[in-house]
């Protein structure tokens, strides 16, 4: 028996045999070709069958993730029309008279390279990107099958150095336990497309796994980021009884998901979903979500070539309001700019763009983007409960241009006796360390405050989240993070003013009663965690609670953080096995 320790990608436990997933040398050897148009041709023609293919990925993706997993398709796509790197391959082609094969590996190993060099996160992602979008019009060109797992016969864990997006949504889902995968992290596209399709998930295990023969027996638990390689019988027996155990759990949280998620003592809170689209919102409302902390509204923006319309937007908006009623829906204003690129916005190439011209920063210098916006969504507020929220808040004055736009817009409405919602709450995304900083100003210019938990760690403590070799340092549970947490929680309280939570750390069992004790009012996350939680919240008590963050924001590291709540609160170590 051996044990790999990894980071927790997707939560859940799943045990069964090994299946090593090989990926299909494709042979790209330098030719010299007498005819470079024939080529370009051929390229143009291997071009329009990979949009085919990504078109039938996305739609398959849509219909067995979300529309916010099947995005990164539709990037794929706008890969394929990128004219620097199509121009780049051609001109290979025509300069040094090569083959089309060789000239497309070439070009994106190129590109992937210096973007991965970069050592930033967004350029890691499109170099990933960039390279599976490569293969795939080798693939084309070679006339070689997009279907790597062809000996995947019965249901098993996937192994593998790392997956594409597209490898990821091709393998037959109703033959896949769970995965780890030796490279990647929390929020790499696998570990969302797992997540998305509830299956456990383990990344960053090194190099070691992929020494792990096809039909061994694997235990993957994706909870605590733990791989066990053929475990002993007793261990085996264990984790067998932790899955049935979970399972029963699940159930049971989902046929009181329609309840209210008030604790013992009779503190109300709120449980809501994060949701970009109305087949979301309808998932939601399934799984009890009593509104929405965060709605993605960049799904609008990411599948076209243009911008969309004011009109394209209030029917978009109006349709996903209109599932909740009078539920909160809080609307987030378009978040794009780091590992969110839109090519028809022409936006300059940054260094950093994690840190540059994104989200909030380039709503207020595009008004072209934002009014449209701010004018669709007070729109189709009228006869619900909107809350409008901007993200990637740093100061206090980038709230009030915001709120000068947000004024504007109310004034054009009235102006042509257009209806709109004005007692819509404005309020923003506390992300960014100096927001929490200055809470107690910025709780006095706004309604609400939503917390960002994964940006926040990662600011916070310095830290890539992408980065497995520092996944302890930008761990939400970092008492660190959580002091930060309680400063903008005590600044909006002593303001009257309530706040929400829409990051990761929400919908973790862990973190429940933590928060619980803090005076969190309201928790976001991804609809599939809402039953679990709310059956949680409903068996605290938060006048105890209180003390137990207390205690928790006393601790050192992130392990002593969990290890504390599951001394002081037992039945949690039950939920989250």
């Amino acid at each position: 028996m051996k044990k790999l320790n990894g980071v927790a990608a997707s939560r859940g436990i799943c045990i069964g045999p090994a299946f090593q997933f090989l990926r299909i040398e494709l042979n790209t050897e330098k030719k010299e070709i007498n005819d470079p148009q024939v080529e370009i041709e051929r390229l143009k023609a291997a071009l329009i069958t990979a949009k085919d293919q990504i078109d039938i990925i996305y739609k398959k993706a849509l219909t067995e993730a979300s529309e916010a997993d099947a995005e990164i398709f539709q990037a794929h796509k706008m890969i394929l029309d990128d004219p620097e790197l199509i121009s780049t391959i051609e001109n290979r082609i025509q300069c040094e008279k090569i083959n089309c094969e060789c000239a497309v590996s070439e070009t994106a190993n190129q590109f992937a390279a210096t973007m991965a060099a970069m050592e930033d996160e967004y350029f890691a992602a499109r170099a990933t990107d960039i390279m599976d979008v490569a293969n795939r019009v080798i693939r084309v060109l070679m006339n070689v099958a997009d279907s790597p797992t062809a000996g995947l016969k019965e249901p098993s864990i996937i192994l593998a150095d790392d997956l594409t997006p597209s490898d990821t949504v091709l393998l037959d889902k109703s033959k896949v336990l769970g995965f780890c995968i030796a490279q990647g992290s929390s929020t790499s596209h696998t570990a969302i497309l797992a997540r998305g399709l509830g299956l456990p998930a383990v990344a960053g295990v090194g190099a070691d796994v992929m020494n792990v023969l096809s039909n061994t027996s694997v235990v993957v638990d994706g909870t605590n980021g733990v791989v066990i390689i053929e475990p002993d019988e007793t261990t085996e027996k264990q984790y067998r009884q932790r899955m049935e155990t979970s399972k029963n759990i699940q159930t049971e949280a989902l046929k009181y998901a329609q309840e209210k998620a008030n604790t013992r003592d009779g503190m109300e809170v709120e449980v809501a979903a994060n949701i970009g689209n109305v087949e979301d919102a309808k998932f939601a409302v399934e799984n009890g979500a009593e509104g929405v902390g965060l709605l993605r509204t960049e799904f609008l923006y990411l599948e076209r070539n243009a911008l969309p319309t004011e009109e394209e937007q209030y029917q978009a908006y109006k349709a996903i309001m209109g599932v909740f009623g009078m539920h909160p829906v809080v609307l987030r204003t378009l978040d794009v700019g780091g590992d969110k690129e839109i090519p028809y916005l022409h936006l300059e190439k940054e260094m950093n763009p994690f840190l540059g011209e994104r989200a909030l920063r380039l709503c207020l210098n595009r008004p072209d983007i934002f009014k449209p916006q701010l004018r669709a969504a007070l729109r189709a507020g009228v006869g619900h409960n909107l809350k409008i929220m901007f993200p990637m808040v740093a100061t206090l004055t980038c709230v009030r241009a915001a709120m000068l736009v947000v004024n504007e817009c109310k004034a054009e409405l009235s102006k042509e006796n257009i209806p709109f919602a004005d007692d819509a709450e404005i309020g923003i995304m506390v992300e960014i360390p100096s927001a929490a900083v200055i809470a107690d100003q910025l709780a006095k210019e706004v309604d609400f405050f939503s917390i960002g938990t994964n940006d926040l760690s990662q600011y916070a403590m310095a830290a890539d989240r992408t980065n497995p070799k520092v996944a302890e340092l930008s761990n939400a549970f970092q008492p660190a993070v959580l002091r930060l947490i309680k400063m903008v929680i005590d600044a909006a309280h002593a303001e009257h003013k309530w706040v929400g939570m829409c990051g990761e750390l929400a919908g973790e069992p862990l973190a429940t009663p933590i928060l619980i004790g803090l005076g969190l009012d309201e928790f976001s996350m991804s609809p599939p965690f809402v039953p679990l939680v709310k059956q949680i919240i409903r068996n605290l008590n938060a006048e105890e609670m209180i003390s137990l963050a207390k205690g928790a924001l006393q601790l050192e590291t992130p392990k002593d953080v969990q290890n504390f709540v599951k001394k002081e609160v037992p039945f949690i170590t039950e939920v989250i096995s």
